[in-house]
């Protein structure tokens, strides 16, 4: 009775310390800093920003053909008919509606800015995923992203950041390196070596959180 106690004892101080050997194998990256360190995020924001400025001046212009319409109306007013006055008053009406249904067409929700994102950014940022579903390979049970605006995360030391690890992965040289050393090294023994740094990489396991730029969804919405 009592050896098969003190089997159940050790068998669940095992368990304990398993799970929480466990609950360290964890890891976090900066989404923003990794897509900040990527020229073809770079060159998707310049094309974003060119169809933005593109499209605004596009509805400048017509807001300011019909500011020229009213104080043409307000010039000659005195001089109209009461017909002459609502037609042209309907037609600055009907100008301002155009406007403003070409405003939302461009940058209202689901708009063509909204679709040009997805279109140029979203690639790059399942490329960043990906590269960091391979960083944790089986090594890392949660990998949190700072990046993001909604971060719950308070506190976290730099020497669980993988986003080095992740520029590699896609074939970026972190710029840290180069103030002595990746964000990422000195792990020791506790959490695990990242396998992602080996040749061989790790399997992926599980999704990482991340925001836009962290989760898979956030930073499709960046």
């Amino acid at each position: 009775m009592k050896r098969t106690t003190l089997l159940t004892i050790m068998l669940a101080i095992a368990l304990l310390t398993g799970l929480s050997m466990q609950a360290q194998r964890i890891a976090f990256v900066n989404t923003r800093y990794i897509l900040d360190h990527m020229p073809e995020y770079e060159s998707a924001q310049k094309e974003l920003d060119r169809f933005s400025k593109q499209w605004q001046d596009e509805i400048d212009e017509r807001y300011t053909q019909i500011k020229r319409m009213r104080d043409a109306y307000n010039a000659e007013a005195i001089l109209l008919t009461e017909e002459m006055k609502r037609t042209r008053l309907d037609e600055v009406d009907r100008r301002e509606r155009e406007a403003r249904d070409l405003q939302k067409k461009r940058f209202g929700p689901n708009g063509d800015l909204f679709k040009k994102r997805q279109e140029l950014v979203q690639p790059i940022q399942d490329r960043v995923y990906n590269a960091v579903k391979e960083v944790a390979g089986t090594s890392y049970v949660a990998v949190f992203d700072l990046g993001g605006s909604a971060s719950n995360l308070l506190f976290a030391s730099e020497k669980y950041d993988k986003s080095d690890s992740v520029l590699r992965k896609l074939g970026i040289r972190p710029g840290k390196e180069n103030d002595g050393g990746s964000k990422d090294e000195g792990f020791g023994e506790d959490p695990p070596e990242d396998p992602s740094d080996n040749k061989d990489g790790g399997t992926p396991q599980r999704t990482p959180p991340t925001d836009d730029g962290g989760g898979k969804d956030q930073m499709r919405s960046k």
